[in-house]
């Protein structure tokens, strides 16, 4: 019976000792990022039967496990993947907000200062001084959206970069994560399926949230206790001890973006943006190719509206030598990429044929062996032709040389360079075009007040008739003018329009407008009859501000997508960036406080509670002293019997 208690003691002893163990092991780890709180199970020996019935043998230390919660792990997973992306999101948009939110150096105060000086010229055409102000309002406008698109692609290549350095990061945890499946594997195989190596599996675990804060993964256990990790899109990105290495990749299709691939060995498989749901990565990624990329395009689309409506405006002017006006900016053209697995030796050309046409998306051309598809990124829509050329939202796409093979794609960007390659494209102040190219006057012996005034020309000019003076002669008898050139006449009278043949006598309606051979002009005062009317080439524009006044004009059109100026479609492009930064900052918020709830009901069942732990060392001391004296007992039960015996044989 002594031996039996005695057996009985020692087994207290080393089960107290096997919670002091733990309790101290918990109370040490308190601070330990990842750990889990363990405890130690115990459990009766079996009874040695008697005949008295079972008696009991003591107790036994089942094992250590961690308090461990796969629901609430996986929650937490979750809720961090969630949390990082849009703080990433959050922190990459703020720097964009600054780009744009300062309203003292905008672009609409270069905007403003630009057509204050074209309103100078205006106002004093001859003007040697202010032509050359309006080219050096005309450079500060250039170079301040030069300098808008440089900020925007330092943003971009702060996002690549930070996701090439993530990547790296990843792959390191990634490899560690795989090393300790292998571990733990060998250890699980070694012992029991309940002995579980529980710090290696907390270190697993952490690891595994840092992978998560980068890129969200899903981890699944498998029978050996090991884990593989998948990412959002189902490719594996770690199983068993095998660990698969993501690679930072050029964009197939723009060569301005790192996009992520995955190397299974035979290959790179490209991930789009849509593959990945959570983490730093997939924020970064949403960031970059849908705010920054649209606000790089829309004030692409700015800078290019400005230049060809100027443009056009500008070409319809006559400069201080008598000669028609040129281009007076420099107008990007559409950027086109073509995919990298392109088989087929087609080269894609893209030309704008309508600026104000333009949207500030992205297109893809693809082709099936029969028939091309046109994609607008922005919203998805999808648009097929049987054959190209075609222009699609004022872009004019061809295929400029060879054939498409069936599978090729090119991604066109319209508007992407719009800001960067935009430039002034004359230095000299007297090619500034401020005149009009037409001229009109009533013969001096004319009789009645008529004239033709507000002479203007429209896209297209010159025309044929102005090659020489155009005459025309008012009859009295039929209220008509005669004299015209072989072109139709079109008279306007109160928003109505008559066209009239060529060569044909048109009635005189003052109030009216004419227009011919893309010229226009508007009928005033009363003719009598025989009164002729001059019209010309205008070869000296010396005093002659039409154009100009013209030109001034545009900073108040709708030129951009006929709904907007150039100030209102900036500021849409700084209310949107705007509106997304509120957003992402109010997710943020709300994403943190989720992550939180979910930490704290993951630690109240994992972590480390030190008055608990405190609770049980003092109940595990005094079981420890319990079962010492146990033993104690014991000891002096043997020894009575040791001097019974010793009495019987003396």
């Amino acid at each position: 019976m002594s031996t039996n208690i005695y057996g009985i003691g020692l087994s207290g002893l080393a089960a107290a000792q096997a919670g002091l163990l733990t309790a101290g092991h918990n109370i040490a780890n308190v601070n330990t990022p990842g750990y889990n709180r363990q405890e130690a199970l115990f459990a009766a020996r079996p009874g040695l039967f008697t005949g008295s019935g079972y008696m009991g043998q003591g107790v036994d230390v089942t094992t250590v496990q961690r308090i461990y919660s796969s629901f609430a792990a996986q929650r937490t997973l979750q809720s961090q993947a969630a949390s990082t992306a849009v703080d990433a999101q959050s922190s990459s948009l703020s720097q964009l907000d600054d780009l744009f939110g300062d309203g003292t150096s905008g672009l609409n105060v270069s905007l403003d200062a630009f057509f204050a000086s074209v309103n100078t010229v205006a106002g004093n055409a001859a003007d040697t001084p202010s032509r050359q102000q309006l080219l050096s309002s005309a450079q500060s406008l250039v170079s301040r959206l030069q300098s808008y698109a440089q900020q925007i692609d330092t943003l971009r290549n702060g996002v690549n970069q930070q996701i090439s350095s993530t990547i790296d990061s990843v792959n390191g945890y990634a490899r560690q994560v795989a090393s300790l499946n292998q571990r733990i594997a060998t250890l699980t195989a070694n012992g029991t399926s309940k002995d579980l190596p529980n710090d290696l599996l907390d270190q697993r675990d952490q690891l595994v949230s840092q992978i998560n804060a980068q890129i969200g993964v899903t981890p699944v256990v498998q029978d050996d206790g090991t884990f593989n990790l998948f990412l959002a899109n189902g490719q594996a990105l770690v199983t068993g001890s095998a660990a698969h290495a993501l690679v930072a990749v050029r964009a197939d299709d723009n060569p301005q973006n790192v996009d992520i691939g995955l190397d299974i060995g035979s290959g790179v498989i490209h991930f789009r943006s849509s593959d990945l749901a959570g983490g730093a990565l997939s924020g970064l990624l949403a960031y970059r190719d849908t705010t920054l990329a649209a606000a790089q395009n829309q004030f692409g689309r700015v800078a290019i509206v400005l230049g060809d409506a100027f443009n056009a405006q500008h070409k319809l002017g006559v400069d201080l030598n008598g000669n028609a006006g040129g281009d007076f900016f420099t107008v990007a053209a559409p950027d086109v990429q073509p995919a990298t697995g392109n088989t087929g030796s087609a080269v894609v050309g893209a030309v704008i044929a309508d600026a104000g046409a333009l949207t500030a998306s992205d297109y893809t051309l693809r082709y099936d062996g029969s028939n091309y598809t046109v994609t607008r990124e922005s919203d998805g829509t999808v648009t097929s032709y049987a054959s190209m050329p075609q222009t699609i939202d004022g872009v004019t796409i061809s295929i400029a040389s060879g054939a498409m093979a069936a599978g090729d794609r090119f991604r066109i960007a319209p508007t992407r360079n719009g800001a960067a390659d935009i430039g002034v494209a004359i230095t000299d102040p007297a090619r500034v075009a401020a005149a009009a190219p037409v001229t009109t006057s009533a013969t001096a012996t004319n009789v009645g007040t008529a004239s033709l005034a507000n002479a203007a020309v429209s896209s297209g000019y010159p025309a044929a008739p102005l090659a020489a003076p155009v005459t025309l002669t008012y009859a009295s008898g039929t209220n008509t003018l005669s004299g015209f050139p072989a072109v139709p006449v079109t008279l306007t009278v109160n928003g109505v329009g008559t066209t009239y043949p060529a060569a044909t006598p048109v009635p005189f309606t003052a109030g009216a407008t004419l227009a011919f051979g893309n010229m226009s002009f508007t009928l005033q005062g009363t003719p009598a009859n025989g009164d002729t009317f001059t019209i010309a080439k205008n070869t000296g524009g010396t005093g002659d501000n039409r154009n100009a006044a013209l030109l001034s004009a545009l900073a108040g059109a709708t030129l951009v997508g006929g709904t907007a100026s150039l100030d209102a479609a900036y500021g849409q492009i700084v209310a949107r960036v705007g509106t997304d930064t509120s957003q992402a900052n109010i997710e943020s918020t709300a994403q943190a406080a989720i992550l939180s709830q979910a930490q704290s009901a993951q630690q109240s069942i994992s972590g480390v509670n030190l008055d608990e732990e405190a609770a049980n060392l003092q109940r595990f001391q005094q079981a420890y002293q319990a079962s010492s004296k146990v033993m104690q007992v014991a000891g002096v039960m043997f020894n009575s019997v040791l001097d019974i015996i010793a009495s019987a044989t003396a």
